[in-house]
């Protein structure tokens, strides 16, 4: 039976640097962490060439990524769970995560198996912690992704993009993709640059950042089409209420991984479970409108995206870096 995983002792974890772990004979890592090596060069880790490295658990521990209240999720993804240990022959643990870094933490100390990252956060997780990208939310077509979108007001006197200098503007970490990332690659090419046009108000997350549009704490944001429609549709706010200033072209949804040194069989039993699993009827389906299945992705070529986006703003995956999220 899975239970949730408690956060306490997640949450003190801190990032372990010992050369001990580093592989020394690796010739290649790219931008991996140095206990990581990709000689594939697929810009993920490789699975540890010593068998006995490789981990087998009893128990496999899965989070999904902080964009929202956690506690919400976790009935949301019961029935995914059950399908998870039916599928490997595991028990599985819900992990609600509260940050993106003690996501990306736990993974890379080895206490959690398989997670959701968020788009922007997903870079730091491959480099990090080791995550392997492999599966995203998807429609039947196999068309994915999301739009980063600008909301004010209604009555607001915002129209077009240059129109957000001297304004309060929220942004929502700095590892967010369409919280961030995206539009301090964007917006100049738009007319206004953040934190030269309009000083950046960090509110934590992508709901958050649209509560301050609708409460007026905040004349306009930035934030992820997924987030905000799920919003509207739980009624926490009203669409009326709000209008879109921009809207981009799609990116890349949530990324589901696991750890790369997982052994094989393991790794095959998860992807089995996320690609068979049926969405229709469940929870999971009626809180994500419009998918229907996982859909193969992989790191290299999905998120080259968002990899030019944040090499655009100088984005160095340390965990320093992370730690600004």
């Amino acid at each position: 039976m899975h239970t949730s995983f408690g956060t306490t002792a997640l949450a003190a974890l801190a990032f372990t640097t010992s050369a001990a772990f580093a592989q020394d004979s690796c010739e290649s890592r790219g931008q991996l962490d140095e206990q990581y090596c990709d000689a594939n060069g697929d810009l993920v880790a490789d699975a540890p060439e010593d068998e006995s490295q490789l981990l087998n658990p009893d128990t496999l521990v899965f989070a999904y990524t902080p964009v929202e209240d956690p506690a919400i999720y976790e009935d949301i993804w019961t029935p995914f769970i059950d399908h998870l240990e039916e599928s490997t022959g595991k028990d599985v643990q819900f992990f609600a995560v509260q940050s993106n870094s003690a996501e990306v933490e736990a993974m890379r100390s080895g206490r959690l198996h398989i997670a959701g990252f968020s788009t922007g956060p997903t870079p730091f997780a491959v480099n990090l912690a080791g995550a392997v990208p492999f599966a995203i939310m998807g429609a039947d077509d196999g068309r994915f992704g999301y739009t980063l979108q600008v909301y004010t007001q209604a009555d607001s006197d915002i129209q077009e993009m240059p129109d957000l200098a001297g304004k309060r503007i929220a942004h929502t970490s700095p590892t967010s993709n369409s919280g961030n990332q995206a539009p301090r690659a964007l917006f100049p090419d738009l007319g206004v640059v953040p934190d030269e046009d309009y000083e950046v108000n960090y509110s934590g997350s992508h709901d958050q950042s649209m509560l301050g549009v609708v409460a007026g704490d905040y004349d306009a944001a930035p934030v992820a089409s997924e987030v905000v429609e799920r919003m509207a549709e739980r009624g926490l706010y009203d669409p009326e209420e709000v209008r879109i200033v921009w809207e981009s072209e799609p990116f890349p949804t949530t990324s589901y991984a696991y750890a790369h040194d997982l052994a094989p069989e393991l790794k095959e039993s998860i992807e089995d479970a996320f690609f068979s699993f049926d969405f229709e009827g469940t929870a999971l389906g009626e809180e994500f409108d419009g998918v229907s299945k996982f859909v193969p992705i992989t790191y290299e070529d999905q998120w080259a995206v968002i990899r030019q986006i944040q090499s655009a703003n100088g984005v160095e995956y340390t965990p320093e870096g992370l730690a600004a999220e």
